[in-house]
């Protein structure tokens, strides 16, 4: 893909306005130059906490820090699949899903916060190397999912602004 192709903000029109608030903390610039930048800044706060501090929840009922990170992960997930999917024309739609029982299901209090660090890491350089390997029509292409349009190039700012809003969230609410 070009480095043209992969500075381009997405248009509004692909992808659902919710997500505007992912896309909007991103800097101009090349996306994928942003996930790694940003894969760095996560890494290092999450490296820099100890061990009661990855326990902490900022109300009862709210996710653990860990909790927090394995949303991340998961979700990192998810939005590359799709984004694999669309970029190699698979028109299937996909559902959505509920990041509220898949966070239980997970049980990611129960690992440490550097096995889950280390996980978001290789996810995320997984993707990065997902995305590389696409050209500019496979950037372009767009898919259903959760009952709406969304592009590849919407998918890879989306993935980085989901990244940053949660981090800034850990920073605000928990730390």
């Amino acid at each position: 893909m070009s480095r043209s192709e992969r500075s381009k903000r997405p248009d509004p029109s692909e992808y659902l306005p919710y997500y505007e608030k992912y896309i909007s903390l991103l800097p101009p610039g090349d996306v994928l130059a942003t996930l790694e930048r940003e894969l760095e800044t996560t890494l290092s706060l999450l490296r820099s906490l100890t061990p009661a501090q990855a326990e902490i929840r900022y109300a009862p009922d709210k996710w653990s820090v860990k909790e927090v990170v394995g949303h991340m992960i998961d979700t990192e997930r998810i939005f590359a699949y799709r984004a694999m999917r669309f970029a190699r024309n698979d028109q299937t739609p996909v559902p959505g899903f509920d990041e509220n029982t898949y966070v239980p299901a997970a049980r990611f209090g129960e690992r440490t916060l550097g096995d889950l660090a280390t996980e978001f890491e290789h996810v995320r350089k997984a993707n990065l190397f997902l995305f590389r390997g696409m050209d500019d029509d496979a950037w372009r292409r767009q898919g259903t999912a959760n009952g709406a349009a969304v592009s590849v190039r919407a998918l890879a700012y989306i993935t980085a602004g989901h990244e940053i809003h949660h981090r800034e969230i850990l920073r605000t609410r928990y730390l």
